[in-house]
């Protein structure tokens, strides 16, 4: 039988540390209001100290961790124009004194906005590719022979950077939350976050079974099926396990994911989302994004008026970041 609390320590020291842990968990009580109940909480990773803030800094920390080891002096992302990780994956590389080249899966914008700008004052080389396909893995080892062909060692990033290494990042974020709630002498019955490719929840579940506790986590897809989402969740969650040598197992019943919320498609705002950006900014001063966080809230907004929570219950919305999205809405967001 693994100890899992030594599980936990070596994941911790399976990290470099860059990015302002932890992150504060702040009440919500005019939105508690708003919407009746149950008691909300919010878990400021868009505050994690990394580019303009976000859940990919937590698993950079793991994923640096495993390029410097390996003598890395140059770092090969992917992601659409306005990737979130991609622009962290820049801002960690230069923090640490790396090379940031990033793939980008899109046409070239006429005006860089967004965190295109910041690839850009991060001084990234960016490379565009028009669409997805087998073609972009291909181009990335490309680009990184090119690099090595020059003495450099470069380290290449998967999309999302959601892979088995990664999910220790959320693992540690639940101890985070659960200790934050101990402070208060209260537990934490719900979490309620974002579900893009999957490693934040991945994360998370995996975290309720090492630390045994029967909190609840409820993820947001923003582009998959909930049955391709919780496949992806199941295997990065026990891919993790696997590697840290952990004695637990992550079944499909462990995974609550919703696929409701998706609605036009992937990074498509809709007036649900809207709504749900003003009424957060208008009771609790904080601003959401109109592609993973905005549609997160939706649900959050539904669930509690279909009853799914009880009146007492603690819940808390893991804020994920990607602010600098919503200068790219500008127009719908103005008419609100």
């Amino acid at each position: 039988m693994v100890n899992n609390s030594l599980v936990l320590q070596k994941m911790r020291k399976q990290k470099t540390c860059f990015a302002g842990f932890p992150t504060p968990l702040q009440p919500m009580p005019r939105l508690t209001e708003a919407l009746g109940g149950p008691n909300l909480y919010v878990k400021r990773d868009d505050m994690t100290d990394l580019s303009f803030g976000g859940n990919k800094a937590r698993k950079l920390e793991f994923l640096f961790a495993d390029a410097k080891n390996k003598g890395a002096d140059t770092m090969i992302s992917t992601g659409a124009v306005q990737s979130n990780c991609a622009c962290m994956v820049a801002s960690a590389a230069r923090r640490l004194g790396m090379k940031p080249v990033l793939v980008l899966v899109g046409p070239e914008p006429a005006v860089y906005d967004g965190n295109l700008l910041l690839d850009k004052l991060l001084g990234a080389e960016i490379n565009f590719l028009e669409t997805y396909g087998p073609h972009l893995e291909e181009y990335m080892n490309k680009l990184a022979k090119e690099y090595s062909a020059k003495g450099h060692t470069p380290y290449v990033v998967s999309a999302g950077a959601s892979v088995p290494l990664t999910v220790p990042g959320y693992v540690l974020a639940l101890q985070e939350v659960v200790s934050q709630f101990e402070a208060l002498n209260k537990t934490v019955d719900y979490i309620v976050c974002t579900c893009g490719t999957g490693g934040t929840q991945a994360g998370l579940v995996l975290g309720t079974k090492l630390l045994g506790v029967d909190t609840k986590v409820v993820g947001a897809s923003v582009f998959a099926s909930k049955e391709d989402a919780s496949k992806n969740i199941v295997e990065m969650a026990n891919g993790c396990a696997r590697l840290y040598g952990a004695d637990v197992c992550v079944g499909v019943d462990d995974v609550v994911v919703f696929d409701d919320y998706i609605k036009e498609g992937y990074g498509v705002i809709n007036n649900d989302v809207k709504d749900a950006i003003k009424l957060m900014a208008q009771t609790e001063g904080i601003f959401l994004d109109p592609i993973y966080t905005g549609k997160a809230m939706v649900m959050l907004i539904d669930k509690i008026k279909k009853g799914y929570f009880k009146k007492d219950d603690n819940v808390v919305f893991f804020h994920t970041g990607g602010l600098a999205a919503l200068c790219l809405y500008r127009d719908e967001l103005s008419k609100l």
